[in-house]
């Protein structure tokens, strides 16, 4: 497994050790040993796995009081994944970093507790895939509008146009009224 650092050093870009043949691929999306061993020694509760449509935009979502690190990817169609830092405290509160998944490309984003995550598909379906470090706590839940000015997520949109949200994306709040983190 390969660990690809990002624009921001907690998120980290894995690309895990793919063996193919004739008949197809295999690899390893998560073995504790494997991670603890290239540092990132982690414990997950819950795995989660959704299916979208073209333009679909998911997020920006996150829990304040039970914040969730998050180990997704996806495994059928191509999305462009972004991390937002909610920690008030670091250097890089309020920066985000987007990167492209897609069954074509096995690549994880590992996304750590203290971060808003969103996607958008921009294949015809996708299914994502993630692994979460908490337990899902819809009352803990908040959402920052994925456009926010402040934000300016360069969402790839030139194919897709207007997308696709749940009336709760749509009545996400703004970045600087958005509670976020002041410890973590």
């Amino acid at each position: 497994m390969k660990l690809i650092p990002t624009a921001i050093p907690e998120v980290i870009l894995i690309e895990p050790k793919v063996l193919t043949d004739s008949r197809g691929f295999f690899l390893e999306s998560w073995n504790r040993q494997g991670f603890a061993a290239q540092g990132l020694a982690l414990d997950f509760v819950q795995d989660n796995h959704s299916r979208s449509h073209r333009g679909v935009l998911r997020g920006l979502h996150y829990q304040l009081h039970k914040p969730q690190g998050k180990l997704v990817r996806v495994i059928c169609g191509e999305v462009f994944d972004v991390a937002v830092d909610l920690r008030q405290s670091s250097p890089t509160f309020g920066h985000w970093v987007g990167v492209h998944l897609s069954e074509d490309n096995p690549r994880m984003l590992w996304i750590p507790p203290g971060f808003a995550h969103g996607f958008l598909v921009l294949s015809a379906s996708a299914d994502f895939f993630y692994k979460c470090t908490d337990y899902y706590a819809p009352e803990d839940e908040r959402c920052i509008r994925w456009d926010d000015p402040h934000l300016n997520i360069a969402w790839p949109l030139k194919k897709i146009g207007t997308p696709i949200l749940s009336s709760k994306d749509s009545q996400g709040q703004a970045f600087a009224e958005a509670e976020v983190y002041t410890t973590l």
